[in-house]
């Protein structure tokens, strides 16, 4: 058996786990729905994650603690997990087979020479932890941003959000910025078109930090130029399928050997081996110092300067609404990695990436859309808390969630307070009969209340009656459209009278009232037509913010009451009772 073909297996088969736990981030209690499949399996054997979120929250959530394992095994076998586990990398190595296998052998050399442009993935990772540096060391703001280029979080968002969307309940799915996740995918993976392995030689950051600690691996690729049985003869063979652009046949970059196993398969003398050999041509990472210091101060410099915009402090955004259990949004950026798990498990589907609504840094992390998806935010939900691999969305209880029993004094988790729009509202602004919101409103006792007014139709001012009797009106002129006002919000006023009496039937010159107040004596003269308004009005104190109202809102556009995050749970600042 080939030694490369033990890694395609573990390629295959790790794949294939990654995207059925894409898969089955669904709810439910069926063998491929979420229910008890180790979902952030990759994301806890990221160790970027969890070194970053030590530095950024001086903290580690224990999921995350499985990346140790994943240290301890770089540092005795090499990058084991980017040529034998990470789902990214064996997706670009299949890519960068299929575009390159029917090269000469020339070219493929060429193609997998090393090129000092490799080091910029140190950069990158040297970049993305000063950032959580400044917070860690010297106190200030720290923000986590190593999930918009750490490969397992990027799959996880492409997967989840531009990949599969389609597959949940047999519903369709969307998600708003969705194509800009999909077009970040495509670039990395199609970039292999021109280079094999292109994101894992020169971006990726998780990649970088692997090879630092591959410097050190007990176990590694060894070179040998001269043995008593044979001589390097520098056919390059080994350099024809290298995944890592390591060098082999030269000065073996050990930093970048992926562990694909290609080099010993095709070196015809058995000059290149596994083991706990040393050779002389192994190299640190190829960064200069000047290179680090950069990497560093602009590392250092990126995060204040993004937060001189205020978007954490006095110039929050309302219209950033955080699912339940998300942390104060300083907090939260700092745990944060954008991977999407809470996006794709949420039921309804109102959980989505961010846009540049709460500025740069908080790119794709998610916020809520009441407009999308079929309803708001249920309050028996914790769903997304729970599949939330750094605690960026604590894990809640029901009981939690909804101020029940231990809870009950704390009251039910807020999201944020619905507001009417008065200007757009169909009872307040046009007349029009409604009470969608009041009716959807899943708060027990409800926060939407309705207050009760008759507004007189102008159309409809001056009827004269020809005829009457105690529930019967024939009117002198073909005024009224037929069965309009039988729907039960409609009037009839006598003028002069005070007691408005429901309109149950009615034609174009004649009216049919409700039987429970008929006229005594018949009537004559003039009659108007008057509708009943419940105009909503919502009280802050029982809303939590879920969204029902805003999603079930009959005013297409923008909705006529809608949901900021005034008086969430996670900002006492944004408090609106005392």
């Amino acid at each position: 058996m080939k030694i490369t073909t033990p890694r395609r297996i573990s390629q295959i088969f790790f794949v294939s786990i990654f995207l059925w736990f894409c898969f089955v981030m669904t709810l439910g209690k069926e063998w491929w729905k979420l229910r008890g499949w180790s979902v952030n399996l990759f994301l806890n054997l990221d160790p970027l994650t969890g070194i970053s979120t030590i530095l950024t929250t001086r903290s580690l959530y224990s999921g995350l603690l499985w990346g140790l394992l994943t240290v301890i095994l770089t540092i005795a076998l090499g990058r084991f997990f980017c040529g034998w586990l990470c789902p990214f990398g064996a997706i670009h190595q299949f890519i960068g087979f299929i575009a390159h296998r029917k090269r000469k052998f020339a070219e493929k050399v060429q193609l997998n020479r090393y090129h000092p442009a490799q080091s910029v993935k140190y950069a990158i990772l040297i970049f993305c932890l000063s950032g959580p540096v400044i917070g860690s060391v010297f106190g200030q703001a720290a923000s986590l941003q190593t999930g918009l280029l750490d490969p397992i979080p990027l799959l996880h968002r492409s997967v989840n959000l531009a990949l599969l969307p389609f597959t949940h309940h047999g519903l369709p799915r969307f998600y708003e910025g969705a194509g800009s996740v999909g077009i970040v995918f495509l670039i990395a993976v199609l970039m292999n078109l021109l280079i094999p392995r292109f994101y894992c030689r020169f971006i990726c950051p998780l990649g970088a930090l692997f090879g630092i600690l591959s410097r050190f691996a007990i176990w590694r690729v060894v070179t040998t130029k001269e043995t008593k049985d044979a001589k390097c003869t520098h056919c390059r063979l080994c350099e024809r399928n290298c995944e890592g652009a390591c060098e082999p046949s030269e000065k073996l970059r050990l930093s970048e050997c992926v562990l694909c196993l290609n080099c010993l398969h095709e070196c015809k003398h058995d000059l290149i081996g596994y083991g706990t050999g040393i050779s002389h041509n192994m190299i640190s990472p190829d960064l200069s110092k000047r290179e680090f210091v950069v990497s560093a101060a602009v590392g250092l410099a990126v995060i204040p300067m993004l937060r001189l915009d205020g978007y954490t402090v006095a110039n929050w955004n309302p219209a950033l609404i955080r699912p339940p259990g998300a942390l104060a949004e300083k907090e939260f950026l700092a745990r944060c990695i954008k991977c999407g798990q809470c996006m794709r498990i949420c039921p309804t589907n109102v959980i989505q990436p961010s846009g540049l609504i709460g500025g740069v840094e908080s790119l794709w992390t998610p916020v809520l859309n009441f407009r999308i998806g079929t309803s708001g935010c249920q309050m028996n939900c914790i769903a997304c808390g729970h599949s939330c691999p750094t605690a960026a969305i604590r894990p809640l209880s029901i009981d939690e969630r909804m101020g029940l029993n231990a809870y009950k004094e704390k009251g039910p988790v807020r999201m944020g307070t619905a507001f009417v729009d008065r200007n757009r509202c169909l009872p307040w602004a046009m007349d029009k009969p409604c009470i969608v919101c009041q009716e959807n409103c899943p708060v027990s006792p409800k926060s939407i209340t309705t207050l009760e007014y008759f507004s007189q139709l102008p159309r409809y001012a001056k009827l004269m009656i020809k005829k009457a009797d105690a529930l019967h009106i024939e009117l002198e002129s073909n005024a009224l459209e037929p069965n309009r006002f039988s729907t039960g919000d409609y009037y009839v006023m006598l003028k002069g009278d005070t007691q408005p009496r429901n309109i149950v039937e009615n034609t174009a010159n004649s009216l049919k009232i409700s039987s429970l107040i008929p006229f005594n004596p018949a009537p004559a003269g003039q009659l108007e037509i008057q509708v009943r308004l419940q105009r909503p009005i919502v009280d802050p104190a029982r809303c939590i913010g879920c969204g029902v109202c805003e999603h079930e809102c009959p005013v297409r556009g923008q909705r006529a009451i809608r949901v900021s995050a005034e008086n969430e749970s996670r900002h006492r600042e944004h408090a609106l009772l005392v």
